[in-house]
């Protein structure tokens, strides 16, 4: 059997020890509902009470602020179409990015049906927005600016700050996705002056299925689910009460490592980029070069299909991606990638590896032993590579 190297830290990551140490007791012994008011309710509360506190604390919120949700992608709709709804006497305009995720981009399209407008910002080539392109994006109608942190395919890092402030003089709601973000890059919501952010706790070593919304005090935004007085009434249903010490402990860890561990996970990427592009002809860096995930990298490669070579990485033990893990059903080229500017036939070309805490130099040079010899051997099947080599 081959070497096992897992580099696709970004669709997800296992869970801490810790972490599931820390969740097993509500699965068995404080399994009561944090609802109920007797005993077994009221201790497995101050459980939840406990972790709406860490989640606080590692992104300089007040625990109050903290709204637990299924995920990313529900805290995502939460955002945008709560907001959407509670300003509708105000506006009907939103203001976002070409390169969302798909849980944003799919609740504007749905609030466009709704009669709500929507500004969809260019990127760059690398993948940055323009500050200039959302002040004229802004009008009368704004009532809400979504910016993601950070882009999940190919790690370019918004300038957030400068936009929330934009956003606040203009008094308008700024929400940012930050599910990639956080547990690999220092936030902070109050000096950042963030109104609205999203997370989720599978992206830094925590269970899956658990998110959360941070809500700025003051900030009003429609119910997504309805019901029960769950979550001090604005989110119903049982909570996941597992899931949600898992997200607070994963998330306390990964606060208390960022320094230390995005220090070394950037020294492996910055390797792992540096001899991709050394060893490998015809291939571009994909998203900004500095101002980018320290775990990220992404490329594309010329003249292959990035299937292919998925397939043939995987034979050989290493796991890594072609873009979002939520869009890899699909088979039209990413829509980051095109919005970067890339034509199509580049676009299908593309190899997403994202390094996390278990990834080590071995395994870098392991992938720049094997990865050379693949997409050569790919090329060489490609008619027009033919021409390309036939051209020199």
């Amino acid at each position: 059997m081959s070497r096992r190297v897992y580099m696709d830290h970004a669709a997800t990551t296992y869970v801490n020890k810790d972490v599931l140490e820390a969740m097993l007791p509500f699965y068995t012994e404080l399994f009561g509902n944090p609802s109920s008011v007797h005993q077994f309710g009221r201790e497995v509360k101050k459980h939840i009470d406990k972790a709406r506190e860490q989640v606080a604390k590692a992104i300089g919120a007040l625990p109050e602020e903290i709204y637990f949700t299924a995920g990313g992608s529900e805290a995502d709709n939460w955002a945008i179409k709560g907001i959407a709804y509670a300003n509708r006497n105000k506006g009907n305009h939103i203001i976002t990015t070409q390169i969302e995720h798909p849980g944003l981009l799919e609740s504007c399209r749905f609030l466009e049906k709704e009669g709500f407008e929507i500004t969809y910002l260019p990127v760059d080539q690398f993948g940055m927005i323009s500050v200039g392109d959302v002040e004229n994006a802004i009008t009368e109608k704004t009532v809400l600016i979504s910016v993601m942190y950070a882009n999940n395919e190919i790690g370019t890092v918004q300038p957030i700050q400068e936009v929330a402030k934009l956003a606040k003089d203009k008094k308008i709601v700024f929400h940012t996705d930050a599910v990639q973000a956080v547990g690999s890059i220092d936030i902070n919501v109050k000096e950042q002056g963030i109104d609205l952010l999203s997370l989720s706790a599978h992206k830094f070593y925590g269970p899956k299925g658990v998110g959360a919304l941070y809500v700025r005090k003051g900030v009003k935004l429609t119910n997504l689910i309805h019901g029960g007085h769950q979550e001090r009434s604005r989110r119903a249903g049982t909570e996941n009460v597992a899931g949600i010490i898992g997200l607070g402990k994963a998330i306390e860890l990964a606060a208390s490592r960022l320094e230390e561990n995005s220090k070394r996970i950037k020294g492996l990427s910055d390797k792992l980029i540096t001899g991709v592009m050394e060893k490998v002809p015809y291939t571009r860096l994909n998203g900004h070069p500095d101002n980018r995930l320290p775990g990220n990298t992404s490329f594309c490669f010329e003249f292959i299909e990035g299937e292919s070579l998925l397939l043939n990485l995987d034979i050989k033990g290493i796991a890594g991606s072609s873009g979002s893990a939520c869009s890899s059903g699909s088979l039209d080229p990413s829509h980051v990638l095109l919005a970067i500017g890339l034509p199509h036939e580049i676009a299908h070309g593309s190899l997403r590896l994202s390094l996390g805490d278990i990834n080590t130099e071995e395994d870098v040079d392991y992938v720049l032993e094997v990865l050379p010899p693949i997409v050569d051997r790919l090329r060489q099947m490609s008619p027009l590579f033919e021409k390309v080599k036939g051209g020199k």
